[in-house]
């Protein structure tokens, strides 16, 4: 009988990334409801020392995959870890990230557990002993509870929405054997290029600056940068300004780009597309500049300043340096 609630936690480099402590938390959450424990799946290279840092978080368990073939991620490694240790230790509940990795690895998942899922979750609960999932639909226009027919219940979560909790448990390390078949490896990393920004992963930022078509050219950024420089941010963009080539594909926010959930979400000369709001809705808190008053990006956001973006952002900065 399926029991107990299971997590794929993401890693970098070596370290956690905070999604992980989310999905953990959550997973946490869950797991007292039903009286059950909840393990972690850690794949990677050199990773052994981390893995207890997630009982912190309320692991009871951490399935270690320590294997030099995990060191960057790749799909069919990963998948073929991930089932084997799903399909022997059969958890109820198997929850991953929505992010871009998690994306990634939860969809080839459900095909190879023949299972289902509710993707890019903002919320879960317990009823009847089944998972509850309420995800947004329709460019968050509608919100849906999904109820999984399938076992394990696969569920995503958004980056950035569900609470970091500490809840210190055992956090016990286990040894995977994942017994790869080199032969079903078929793709391999030869080059990663990392952004050389320094600044936090869109997905992942407390603040996003975000600029629009009103930036008026590529170097109409600049001033946002200097913004964001201060509030450690991340610049985000439109798809207007990235398919103008100002900003790269990776900066877009929006139902074709990244959905973003950040604590402060500054919008400058941007209109506010029904595609747009659909990547930044759910943030905590929406500051929109913009000299039309008519915009669109108004009615979501609960601060507006109608101006020149070109004049209030240098003055913002200007004050935000002065509190620093």
């Amino acid at each position: 009988m399926a029991k107990g609630v299971w997590i794929v936690a993401e890693q970098r480099d070596g370290a956690f990334r905070k999604v992980s402590f989310e999905i953990a938390s959550a997973a946490r959450k869950l797991a007292d409801e039903l009286g059950d424990e909840v393990s972690a799946m850690v794949l990677g290279s050199g990773i052994e020392g981390i893995a207890a840092e997630l009982g912190k978080y309320g692991v009871d368990k951490v399935y270690v995959a320590d294997d030099p073939a995990f060191e960057k991620y790749t799909t069919d490694a990963y998948v073929q870890a991930v089932t084997k240790a799903v399909k022997e230790n059969d958890p109820a509940i198997l929850l991953l990230a929505a992010s871009v990795e998690g994306k990634d690895l939860s969809s080839r998942l459900v095909g190879s557990l023949a299972t289902g899922m509710a993707s890019d979750c903002t919320d879960l609960r317990i009823e009847g002993g089944k998972l509850i999932a309420l995800r947004p639909m329709y460019a968050g226009k509608a919100f849906a509870e999904v109820e999984v027919d399938g076992s394990p219940q696969m569920a995503s979560l958004r980056p950035n929405v569900f609470p970091v909790v500490e809840s210190a448990k055992a956090g016990e390390v286990v040894k995977f054997d994942p017994a790869l078949d080199a032969a079903a490896l078929k793709t391999k990393i030869v080059d990663v290029q990392k952004d050389a920004s320094g600044r936090v992963e869109l997905t992942e930022a407390m603040v996003i600056v975000s600029g629009g078509r009103g930036m008026k050219g590529p170097e109409g950024y600049q001033i946002l940068e200097a913004l964001a420089d201060l509030l450690g941010a991340a610049v985000g963009a439109s798809r207007a300004a990235v398919d103008a080539g100002w900003r790269p594909q990776t900066d877009q926010v929006g139902q074709t780009g990244k959905v973003v959930s950040p604590n402060l979400y500054v919008a400058c000369g941007i209109s506010g597309a029904i595609q747009h709001l659909a990547g930044m809705s759910s943030s905590k808190y929406i500051v929109a500049i913009n000299k039309d008053e008519e915009a669109p990006i108004f009615a979501k956001a609960d601060y507006g300043i109608v101006d020149d973006l070109f004049k209030i952002v240098p003055e913002l900065t200007a004050e935000v340096k002065k509190i620093l």
